[in-house]
Parts: structure tokens; C-alpha cells; sequence
């Protein structure tokens, strides 16, 4: 018995430290904060932190903006992929390298799963044919990813998935605008960091260790009955 208590407490040690793990480590991912309009956008200059977790970065008199899901503009619907509110990246009028930046604390030596949506429309007349969306781990270009999906009536979203490494007890993640200047809409949504662990270490499934945890205790369940009999 005394065995059977101590495999269903170390489980659930590993069912407490999953759900940790689990946890958001990006603060405002799918840009809920601060609300904007409704079928409207909101512009931030660069400098800005009113984004929710975020620093506005790029070049002086550039911008970002979030937008509403229900707005519409040129015969061109923008829901978000998640939520209610999405990041366009080329703000209003002001198409540069401008984007976000968040900082957040990490384990040296753990891998890293970041994922994201990116948004294109190749709808409007102003809104290009693709999008890009360029990200920079501590200031270093890292990953590139673009949307080509032809979409001329409604913003659509594509998902994107990379790892990497941490260096350090804090990585810094900047996500930036990769259109050219014509180029008026470059969505981004749903940005989610998760700590694999160490390199190299297998990860348990949150719901194989549920289903390890249950057998345990059933089976601790019929020893207790048993003993009873």
C-alpha cells in the first residue's frame, strides 16, 4: 500500500508540474488588451507598452495597430483567429519593419515550441498579395514565415511552428513586419510559447499521466477493498 501512495503522489507531482509548464508564457498572445473598438483599430507608436506585455519596436514614426474582428474595409472582412481582436503589424499608413517585442523568462538549456498565426488577404486593392512575419529570439533573426494564401473577401490565418533553444533565464521575442511599403495588412495572432524541457528529455502526454494517475488510484482503490474482505 505504502508503494501504491507513493507511484499516485509522484503522479500527481508530474500531473501539477505539467500543468505548470502548461501555463501561458506569453502575457497577451492573441492581443485581447487593451480593447479597441468595435469594428474599428486602434494604432500604437513605436516606444509604446499599451499593448499588454508588449514594446512597440522599429524605426521612429512607424506603428502597429489592433484591430477589431468585425472590421471591415474595401470590400474585406478581418475576423481574428482567436478572441476577438488580432495584431496588424503595418499599422495605419506607416508600413516599415515596425512590430512587437515581449519579454519572458525561460530556462537555459530547455527547447522552446513557439507558435503563431500569421493573417493575409489578397483582397482591397492595398492589402498585398502575402504576409510576412519575421522573428527575432534576443535581437537575432531567426524565423521567417509568410502567408500566400489567396483570400480576396476575408482575412485568412495560417499557422506556423518553430523551437529553439533557451540561452538564458530571460529571451526576448520580437515579431516584425516583413510586407513591402504597398503593402497594408499583416496579421498576426495566437501566439503561444510552451517549455518542452530539456534537450533531449521526452515530455510525458498531460493525458497519458491523467490515465496513469486514475489506474493507480483505482488499483489502489481494490487493494484497500480487498484488504477490507
Amino acid at each position: 500500500m505504502k508503494t501504491i501512495s507513493a507511484l499516485i503522489a509522484a503522479t500527481v507531482s508530474l500531473l501539477a508540474a505539467g500543468a505548470a509548464e502548461s501555463a501561458p508564457l506569453i502575457t497577451n498572445g492573441s492581443f485581447e488588451t487593451p480593447t479597441v473598438p468595435s469594428g474599428g483599430f486602434t494604432t500604437f507608436s513605436v516606444g509604446s507598452s499599451a499593448i499588454t506585455g508588449y514594446t512597440v519596436v522599429g524605426p521612429a514614426n512607424t506603428a502597429v495597430a489592433i484591430v477589431n474582428g468585425t472590421f471591415s474595409q474595401n470590400g474585406v472582412s478581418f475576423p481574428a483567429q482567436d478572441g476577438i481582436q488580432w495584431l496588424d503589424l503595418t499599422g495605419n499608413g506607416s508600413n516599415s519593419t515596425e512590430g512587437v517585442s515581449q519579454s519572458v523568462a525561460t530556462i537555459a538549456g530547455d527547447q522552446y515550441q513557439l507558435s503563431y498565426f500569421v493573417g493575409n488577404t489578397t483582397g482591397g486593392g492595398v492589402f498585398g498579395t502575402t504576409s510576412t512575419v519575421n522573428v527575432s529570439v534576443n535581437g537575432a533573426p531567426t524565423f521567417s514565415d509568410t502567408n500566400s494564401i489567396a483570400s480576396p473577401t476575408t482575412l485568412t490565418w495560417e499557422p506556423f511552428t518553430h523551437t529553439f533553444v533557451a540561452a538564458g533565464p530571460s529571451t526576448t521575442l520580437s515579431f516584425l513586419n516583413g510586407d513591402p511599403g504597398g503593402d497594408n495588412s499583416n496579421g498576426l495572432e495566437n501566439i503561444v510559447l510552451t517549455d518542452l524541457g530539456p534537450v533531449g528529455t521526452p515530455v510525458p502526454e498531460p493525458a497519458s499521466l491523467a490515465l496513469f494517475a486514475s489506474a493507480l488510484a483505482g488499483f489502489g482503490l481494490i487493494r484497500r477493498r480487498r484488504s477490507r474482505a
